[in-house]
């Protein structure tokens, strides 16, 4: 029998770029969709998929992380003390008390599989989930977290599961991207995988998508591949070494992915996530339709 998956990497040293000048001083992963951070959404996915152990890889830039994530006591009080309980309890439950978070330090900015690999003392010998906080999914109310539907996947197979959608061809140089044996359903086998191959060169158009399950064995391959593109350790070089040994299967998850590392992906979550919080929605569309017309109702229907 599998051993269960207690322990999620959150990989969240990335300086975040694409969003300066906002990201100069505060986390990209900090940066709210409606009122929550985006790694709060990643945390309560992989805590809502039983995950026991939150292991972030940060930076020196990082601390607002820390402290999101950390008991504040002078803002809890002050809450209590003005009779703000619901709002005391959304502070309190931010991590549930059987959760615990670790914090470990990615000395240089080397890429994803070296963020991976410094978790490696933390992991041990244990299967474990890799949650990326720019992917923002959307399971909705009918289906369970994606990180949950992986580990199901895993519990059936006992082997490395890689979480993909379908892309248009002509991005598929911007993701991993792999060649599927004959897939069954939602669920295919992994000949390769290749980091960002040009459109004439990828196998298909399944894009690994900011959620894995990988075994222990891969971080003997994060530490012996050399660097990879732009110079980093590519976590999509060792999962293709690993695939040579273990079985690594794709799967094709429940949910909508809204890409948040870009502005454009930001903006539409925000604006779809909006629509379907229970405080806002109706006076959110309210105002998108006085602004824009009555076809925006039919508008977001349809997406939603």
């Amino acid at each position: 029998m599998n051993r269960k998956i207690t322990k999620a990497v959150l990989p969240v040293a990335g300086l975040g770029t694409r969003f300066l000048p906002a990201t100069k001083a505060n986390p990209k992963e900090m940066l709210p969709v409606v009122d929550k951070p985006l790694i709060q959404y990643a945390a309560e996915e992989a805590v809502k998929s039983g995950i026991e152990e939150l292991i972030f890889v940060t930076s020196s830039s990082k601390r607002a992380i820390e402290d999101h994530f950390d008991k504040n006591y002078e803002l809890e009080s002050e809450l209590k003390k003005k009779g703000k309980s619901e709002l005391l309890r959304i502070v309190q439950e931010v991590v549930p008390v059987n959760v615990t978070c670790v914090y470990i330090r990615q000395p240089e900015a080397l890429g994803l599989g070296h963020a991976v690999l410094c978790a490696k003392r933390i992991v041990g010998d244990e299967a474990f989930a890799v949650i990326l906080a720019d992917d923002l999914i959307n399971s909705g109310s009918t289906c369970e977290c994606v990180i949950g539907q992986m580990i199901s996947v895993y519990n059936e197979h006992g082997c490395s599961v890689l979480g993909v959608e379908e892309v248009p061809h002509e991005e598929t140089e911007r993701y991993g991207i792999v060649d599927p044996e004959a897939s069954d359903g939602r669920l295919s086998r992994v000949r390769s995988i290749v980091e960002k191959p040009l459109p004439e060169d990828a196998r298909s158009n399944l894009a690994v998508v900011g959620r894995y399950i990988l075994s222990p064995g891969i971080f003997k391959y994060l530490e012996g591949i050399p660097r990879g593109a732009g110079g980093e350790i590519q976590l999509t070089d060792a999962i293709e070494w690993l695939l040579r040994k273990e079985q690594v299967l794709a799967y094709k998850f429940e949910g909508k992915r809204y890409d948040c590392g870009s502005k454009l992906g930001y903006l539409q979550a925000t604006v779809e996530f909006a629509l379907q919080h229970p405080e806002l929605k109706d006076e959110f569309m309210e105002y998108l339709v006085t602004q824009f017309g009555h076809d925006t109702k039919k508008i977001f229907k349809s997406t939603s």
